[in-house]
Formats: structure tokens, C-alpha cells, sequence
């Protein structure tokens, strides 16, 4: 099985950069802008576009996605419009940028396993990354995922031990989601040096691209993150810069697409920067 994302870090390897990973909330501030904004992020020059799904009670989520994710509920965002805006964004032209969905297990599990397998693999997503599942509950969605078709992505964590990592790896696939800080997303900063120990000694025990994420936020952070990683992750900073161009009533505005794409575009060569910088 070669998804979209095995290709997108071949070809990224064969060009010698790291990849930047946007994340953006399904939804938010309302479907239409979402669509957008996801449309408009690969031009911008993001490599893999990941999503949130939306759900009323996450764990590793900070104040910002948190928020993202209420906005993006009251908007009427479900599970199934999720998807829906997988399958816009794909029929818009894009057979090529891969989707990774992120979120918690209760939607999925309410909606059906098999069901939303098929139809995430139907509308064109290509890995789900699902924070409150550990290896031991693999039975429940990260097998029948590979199965579908669909990489399974682990986050892997500065208190992650090498006790405990070959559990983690043992069914990754796609890449590892390295967490940069103890924590939520959108605290902290993230540590360029640490974390190049820490995804030095990750890739001792496997050979998939190891992406950083939690605490990047400017260009810089995101050079400094690619120069030790295979890939930088920004979220929380693109959710914040959305957030400051709606309108007093939390509403989109003639630049909210815009004020996403725009940093996005900064980021993005941050992280571009970094080969031009070991070179």
C-alpha cells in the first residue's frame, strides 16, 4: 500500500526538505470559509493539509484549537460535513496534496468504524491521526485503517520512553507525529535542539519520517524544527491568525482566507529555508 503521503515524502526526500504540515479545524469559522481556506493552503505551500474534527471534549487540544473546534460546532460542523468538505476540496481538482483527519475516537465510533473508513477513503482522505486511542486499543480503529488503506499516524511524546516506543511504532505508518512539549497544543515553544535529540533517537527505532509538532509558530521556529525533522507541523498559530480576522460576531471576513494563506506562505518558507540554510 503507497497512500499519498508515502509519495509526498518520497518526493520531498528526492528534493532534500522537510515537509510543512498545516493544521486547520473543519468548519471554522463556517463550512464555506473552511473550504476555502483548505483549497487555497497547497498554492500557499502547504505539503499535507491536516484537519481537525471537530468534537466537544478534547484532551490535547489548547485554548485555540479548542476554541476552533466550538466555532466550528456552532457553525453545524459534523462528522459527516467533515468529510463532505474532504470530497469538495478533492473534486475542486486535487488528487495529489494528502489529507490527514485529526480528532478523537467518540465521533468515529458514534458514526460507525467500518462506515467511516469506507467513506473517508472514499472522499479522499489518506491517514487519521486519533490522539485518545493507544496502541493497546489497536483492534478498535488502527487495524482496520491500514486495512481500508488509510495510514495510521502515532504521536509519540518527550515523556515516550524507549521502553514504550517500539509499542507506539509498532503500527505507524505515514509518518510520526512528534510532540514537541509536555503538554496542550498552543503552550510553549518548541526547543530546535532538544528536539533534534529527540527525533535522532526516534528514528534509531524506525525508518518513517518523523514530523515535530506543538510550539512553532514563526518562520524562524519552523526553519530551525526542519533542519532536525522530516517535517514541521503548525496548527495553533494558523487557527489564531484566522481567529483575528472575523468580524465582532465571529464571522469571516473579505481577509480571512487570506490572514491563514499569508502566514501559511511565510511559514512555508521557513521551512524551505532550512535546505538553503544547511547548504
Amino acid at each position: 500500500m503507497t497512500t499519498r503521503i508515502d509519495t509526498r515524502f518520497a518526493d520531498l526526500k528526492r528534493e532534500g526538505r522537510a515537509a510543512f504540515v498545516t493544521f486547520v479545524m473543519a468548519g471554522d469559522p463556517d463550512l464555506a470559509t473552511s473550504l476555502e481556506i483548505i483549497k487555497a493552503l497547497p498554492a500557499a505551500g502547504a505539503d499535507i493539509i491536516e484537519i481537525g474534527m471537530p468534537f466537544t471534549d478534547p484532551m490535547a487540544d489548547g485554548p485555540a484549537i479548542q476554541a476552533a473546534g466550538i466555532r466550528a460546532l456552532k457553525a453545524g460542523t459534523t462528522l459527516r460535513r467533515t468529510l463532505t468538505l474532504v470530497r469538495e476540496f478533492r473534486d475542486s481538482g486535487d488528487n495529489v496534496t494528502p489529507i490527514v483527519l485529526m480528532g478523537y475516537y467518540n465521533p468515529v465510533y458514534i458514526y460507525g468504524v467500518d462506515k467511516f473508513l469506507a467513506d473517508a477513503k472514499a472522499v479522499g482522505v489518506d491517514g487519521l491521526i486519533i490522539v485518545d486511542l493507544p496502541p493497546e486499543e489497536d483492534a478498535e480503529l488502527c487495524l482496520p485503517a491500514m486495512k481500508a488503506g488509510l495510514n495510521f499516524i502515532r504521536l509519540a511524546t518527550p515523556t515516550t520512553d524507549d521502553k514504550r516506543l517500539p509499542a507506539v511504532l509498532a503500527n505507524t505508518s505515514g509518518f510520526v507525529y512528534y510532540v514537541s512539549v509536555t503538554g496542550i497544543t498552543g503552550t510553549g515553544s518548541a526547543d530546535a535542539s532538544v528536539v533534534g535529540a529527540a527525533v535522532a533517537r526516534i528514528k534509531r527505532h524506525t525508518d518513517l519520517p518523523v514530523c515535530v509538532g506543538f510550539g512553532i509558530r514563526t518562520p524562524q521556529a519552523a526553519q530551525d524544527i526542519a533542519r532536525h525533522a522530516d517535517g514541521a507541523v503548525v496548527g495553533s498559530a494558523l487557527v489564531n491568525a484566522m481567529k483575528a480576522s472575523l468580524d465582532a460576531d465571529g464571522r469571516a471576513t473579505a481577509t480571512t482566507v487570506s490572514a491563514v494563506t499569508d502566514l501559511v506562505s511565510a511559514l512555508a518558507q521557513g521551512v524551505r529555508g532550512a535546505k538553503q540554510a544547511a547548504e
